[in-house]
């Protein structure tokens, strides 16, 4: 985990009066977080023992609340984030709910709505009941027959297509948690006549059977059954016998090991292996991994929504959240910039192969960290924004290490020159002979100018603006020199002429080559940074592959089970769900191949536009220092 273990559940979301509310000590907590998250939800009746399986999950014997009496104990969704018991650099979330049916509540609606967050939030779903899966089960997981109208996919398009909610509940199986079933208090024999032993998956496939027929009293019958096999991407069974004497039972948690049956023991730690080896990470519509941070994002997204009275949208949440990251990403990367471009900051004045070998290190480091945060960003918008924002602050870093290094050359001058111009002013170079000695001073002066280190990117242009305003003084040295012919004066003040346009030349040189290794960087870190987005698109575009083949082999296999039990109709009406899965991998393959050419061709063209930017943002600079100097 990215911050200290939890060291006991607190509550995530409040269920006060029927009012739900986020706790925002919780949702602080999973910001927190960057590891990726296992979620694993329990749900079931109230007082059915939900809570000791979730505090066997989290390594404990106590935790979650446990009641002794008719009264639920748990209130809302508490949460509990613990280190990962198989998976390195993961964080398990465990979130138990209030109980489903509590007396004192008498809310139906809001019961829903618990349940319905707990499927949203969850990579697993642990529904947990008593005794039997018999009829009388299942019709107390009405629940899951209620989904439907409390979840929804995509959007409701402005025309208001009808196929819409047909559509929308075959799609679960794509983005709904794997189920498991937890039978507690069984006593049962796992036998079935005509059969004989049978495993608890079969037990948990012979209690989900469809009846043929169609009518009121058989579609009332198989409509729970049906939701459970066409949701769920995967269904898991397991039994539990009574853990202990009536009279222990109510002292569960606190009841030492000796005390406790063996074979519920057993099945318990059969249940937390199979949790912990098969729960996958918590994803997002389009395969996007869920990190603590995005978990408490979608828990208050999906909280608000229920709140306004609307139906929570898988679409609409991913679009939130991916802004929502996509801002932070941006601001995550500059700063990373920023903190590391501190160091080459605190060496101004610098070369211009200095400042930009870091820029481009920095650049890519910060690219990393923004892709590790971003998702969905199809447009590129926010890598742009990234790209723009790192620029900027480059150009000012650019500006500053300019002024630093005319400063320090104008200083280094000033001081050079003090000497000279104290026999200025005492009137040396006056005398006959003086032009000499002011060409053999001011030659020491650019000397020892030249040998100084670190002047920066304007150590030429600075002196060549020094030689200019001295050219006045050295001209009037030299007319005044008598011991200078006029046509000896004639041929050195060409001479003068020649030196200051060759310091000319040789600064505007200068500028070239910095200008050329700048626009050359920046080119090389425009690059770094496609090629960062072709590798995060690839890995979007992977796992939505993997979303569809899971929700396809899903299909198919209930599909070949329908089949087998002779209900061919409806084997038949799943053929349109399974070739619309088949046709959005068909495009989703289309849109890589046609889309990352695109890319490639659209290198060369942003480069270019930054490398435009840069010149007229560098010949801006230049342009007020020539202005300046007038």
């Amino acid at each position: 985990m990215c911050r200290q273990p939890m060291p006991e559940p607190i509550c995530l979301v409040e269920n006060i009066n029927g009012s739900l509310r986020v706790n925002d000590d919780a949702i602080d907590y999973l910001y927190g977080i960057d590891q990726p998250v296992v979620v694993v939800s329990v749900v079931g009746l109230y007082r059915t023992g939900k809570s000791y399986l979730m505090n066997r999950l989290a390594g404990k014997q106590t935790g979650f609340a446990l009641g002794s009496t008719i009264e639920s104990k748990t209130k809302g969704i508490w949460m509990w984030c613990v280190p990962h018991p198989t998976k390195a650099e993961h964080t398990l979330v465990l979130l138990d709910t209030e109980g489903l049916g509590d007396v004192d509540k008498g809310d139906s609606k809001n019961d829903a709505w618990i349940f319905c967050l707990a499927v949203l939030l969850s990579s697993t779903l642990v529904y947990n009941s008593r005794g039997t899966i018999d009829n009388t089960a299942l019709e107390k997981l009405h629940y899951v027959t209620e989904l439907a109208e409390h979840i929804k996919i995509k959007s409701p398009s402005p025309a208001g297509d009808e196929d819409e909610d047909e559509q929308n509940d075959s799609k679960f199986v794509q983005y709904f948690p794997n189920f498991i079933w937890t039978v507690r208090d069984f006593v049962l024999q796992l036998v079935i006549e005509k059969k004989g032993q049978i495993t608890e998956d079969e037990y948990l496939d012979f209690a989900l059977k469809l009846k043929k027929g169609c009518s009121k009293t058989i579609n009332n019958y198989n409509l729970p059954r049906q939701c459970i096999r066409s949701y769920f991407p995967t269904r898991k069974c397991f039994v539990f016998p009574l853990p202990a004497s009536q009279d222990n039972m109510a002292r569960l948690e606190s009841l030492d090991e000796r005390h406790i049956c063996p074979d519920f023991l057993k099945a318990t730690q059969r249940f937390c292996d199979y949790v912990f080896n098969e729960s996958n990470v918590k994803t997002l519509k389009g395969g996007h991994r869920v990190t603590g941070r995005r978990l408490g994002h979608l828990v208050r997204l999906y909280v608000d929504t229920i709140c306004s009275g609307k139906v929570p949208c898988l679409e609409n949440a991913v679009v939130t959240m991916a802004q929502i990251e996509n801002q932070a990403a941006v601001q995550e990367g500059l700063k990373v910039y920023q903190s590391g471009m501190e160091q080459v900051k605190s060496l101004f004045p610098v070369s211009t192969d200095k400042i930009s070998a870091e820029h481009q290190r920095c650049s890519n480091v910060a690219t990393t960290e923004f892709m590790k945060r971003s998702f969905k960003d199809e447009t590129k918008e926010y890598l742009k924004s990234l790209s723009e924002e790192v620029d900027k602050y480059y150009f000012e870093l650019l500006d500053q290490n300019m002024t630093m290094s005319e400063m320090k050359c104008s200083k280094l001058l000033s001081d050079l020159y003090k000497d000279m111009s104290e026999h200025l002013q005492q009137g040396e170079y006056t005398k006959p002979g003086g032009y000499e000695l002011y060409c053999i001073h001011r030659d020491n002066i650019i000397t020892q100018y030249h040998r100084q280190p670190d002047k920066g990117v304007k150590a030429e242009d600075v002196l060549e603006m020094f030689l200019s305003e001295r050219s006045v003084e050295a001209n009037c040295i030299l007319q005044a020199d008598k011991r200078l012919s006029e046509n000896e004066k004639k041929i050195k003040e060409e001479r003068e002429k020649a030196a200051l346009i060759e310091q000319q030349k040789k600064a505007a040189e200068e500028k070239q080559m910095e200008m050329a290794r700048l626009m050359e960087v920046e080119k090389k870190s425009q690059q770094e940074r496609l090629l960062q987005m072709e590798r995060k698109f690839e890995e979007e575009k992977h796992l939505q592959q993997e979303e569809l083949n899971k929700a396809v082999n899903s299909k198919l296999a209930e599909q070949k089970d329908l089949l087998e039990k002779g209900f061919r109709e409806k084997a038949e009406v799943m053929d349109q769900e399974i070739e619309q899965l088949k046709k959005e991998k068909e495009e989703n393959s289309l849109f890589k191949k046609v889309v990352m050419p695109l890319v490639d061709v659209g290198k060369d063209l942003f480069s270019t536009v930054l490398q435009y930017k840069l010149v007229r943002t560098k010949l801006k600079g230049l342009k007020n220092n020539s202005t300046s100097k007038i």
